[in-house]
């Protein structure tokens, strides 16, 4: 595709197209239900940027969404995957999407960008871990939208990705889901986000919360933001969740920053209460994260 064709091609798209790609490009891969949720508001649903016009219905804002992703997918723009979620009774909902290659150098013009980014068929659990992010990145969009929270900061991998140095100097990585930082009256909440489907074994969670530890003890981000981030691993259930607060709450390097509210471990369906600190909510029965400071 030639700089022209290019160019034409931006020109020919609305707001909403690339506020498409560019959700694309921010969360590698989105279902064709995250992009309804995130760019085809229903109804009364307040509207943001890109977003185009509001929709009477749940089923007309999925037919929309299906038409404008047709059209997108017609210019290479974006590429479906082989794999549906929910298997092949979930349809055209089940359609997991990602930049297409005309999108990819698209973006780059758009952007700047030299570095050319490779699409291939991500493995089953790559697009499930990815997906469970992208999920936990709309919930807070959605929670903006509805005026329960400001949405300040959103970061996913590999923006929210940090660097440091160990105690013996060698250079490691710091890699959180996602980085948000929030806020509700005066006050605003710094969070990192750890999505987690079950599949990975105890100590590799326990592992990662001393990697935050030692992050946290460099004093880098404090010295940006002033405080350290609060860091919540979202589960799938209430057994998942008790399962890894044992496992936190058993390694003695991590006790006091498990008391102290450093960590926290909260279902999917507790996400929102968490985020929005429903004073009722089990998942954060003190409110939101400790981590945090006056605007």
């Amino acid at each position: 595709m030639k700089y022209n064709d290019i160019a034409s091609l931006i020109e020919s798209l609305s707001e909403r197209d690339l506020s498409i790609l560019e959700s694309l490009r921010t969360h590698r891969a989105l279902t064709t239900v995250l992009i309804r949720r995130l760019h085809f508001p229903i109804g009364s649903e307040p509207q943001e940027a890109g977003s185009g016009k509001s929709h009477a219905t749940e089923m007309a804002a999925a037919v929309a969404t299906i038409r404008v992703l047709g059209r997108l997918e017609s210019h290479r723009l974006i590429t479906r995957l082989h794999r549906r979620i929910g298997g092949v009774r979930a349809g055209s909902q089940g359609i997991t999407w990602q930049l297409g290659a005309s999108g990819e150098r698209l973006l780059r013009a758009r952007h700047g960008d030299p570095a050319r980014r490779r699409y291939s068929e991500p493995s089953p659990s790559f697009i499930a871990h990815t997906l469970a992010a992208a999920d936990l990145a709309i919930r807070l969009y959605e929670l903006a939208r509805q005026g329960a929270i400001e949405l300040l900061r959103l970061e996913a991998e590999p923006e929210c990705w940090r660097t440091f140095l160990s105690a013996h100097g060698a250079r490691q990585w710091l890699k959180p889901d996602l980085f948000a930082i929030t806020a509700a009256g005066d006050y605003e909440n710094h969070l990192f986000i750890e999505a987690d489907n079950a599949t990975e074994h105890t100590p590799v969670i326990v592992r990662k919360a001393l990697q935050y530890q030692h992050y946290a003890n460099t004093g880098i981000h404090q010295q940006e933001h002033g405080l350290f981030p609060a860091v919540a691993w979202v589960v799938p259930d209430g057994k998942r969740k008790t399962v890894i607060r044992a496992a936190l709450a058993k390694e003695p390097r991590l006790r006091d920053l498990v008391s102290t509210g450093l960590f926290h471990v909260v279902t999917t369906d507790e996400f929102p209460a968490f985020i929005t600190g429903d004073p009722g909510s089990t998942a954060h029965p003190n409110g939101p994260p400790s981590q945090s400071s006056p605007r």
